[in-house]
């Protein structure tokens, strides 16, 4: 069987996924697993798609970087595969790991995809400090402090810390962050 897996990091990016499920559909994918999750939140369809998959099976992803977030993490899913007898095909390399050539490719290119977003990274860093040096860059301000006085109303009338959240669409840390300061005060 040919197993499709399609992510994309966000529910915004809404194209992007119709654009990888066409595309595992032109590839004859019987069944097609797909998710809107950040590669490093846990990945319960891929975890799925590599659960499901038998000996014989096929898993396609139609770009490695939808597939795996580092070259330790693509090496894991390949032994996986490999445990299972399950080959490996992306699409936009016209890359199968069934090959001699195929594996050596994508491991090649796997290392490749992760030294550039770590250089990418590296870059974001220095460009933040920079900016930072060049007293430019000071963060994102904290939303919740804003609200603070209205949080410690709430507070006061009875209304309930998971409610004020809710209420003042902030995270429920950030209400007991601030009600455990103002207790100090």
């Amino acid at each position: 069987m040919i197993i499709g897996y399609a992510r994309t990091s966000t529910t915004e990016q809404i194209a992007g996924l119709e654009a990888q499920l066409k595309a595992l559909e032109a590839a004859q994918c019987q069944k097609i697993y797909q998710e809107q999750v950040s590669s490093v939140a846990v990945r319960a369809q891929l975890e799925a798609a590599l659960e499901f998959a038998r000996e014989g099976d096929i898993l396609v992803a139609t770009k490695l970087d939808r597939l795996a977030r580092s070259v330790a993490d693509l090496m894991t899913i390949i032994q996986t595969l490999k445990k299972k007898q399950v080959g490996l095909r992306i699409l936009n390399l016209g890359m199968d790991t069934q090959t001699p050539t195929g594996k050596l490719m994508l491991t090649v290119l796997g290392a490749v995809a992760q030294f550039e977003r770590e250089i990418m990274l590296e870059r974001q860093r220095e460009g933040v400090a920079k900016a930072k040096a060049a007293g430019k860059y000071k963060g994102r301000k904290p939303l919740a402090i804003e609200l603070r006085q209205e949080v410690v109303a709430l507070a006061a009338n009875g209304v309930a810390k998971a409610q004020i959240a809710r209420q003042l669409n902030i995270g429920e840390a950030s209400v007991y962050r601030i009600l455990a300061t103002d207790k100090k005060t």
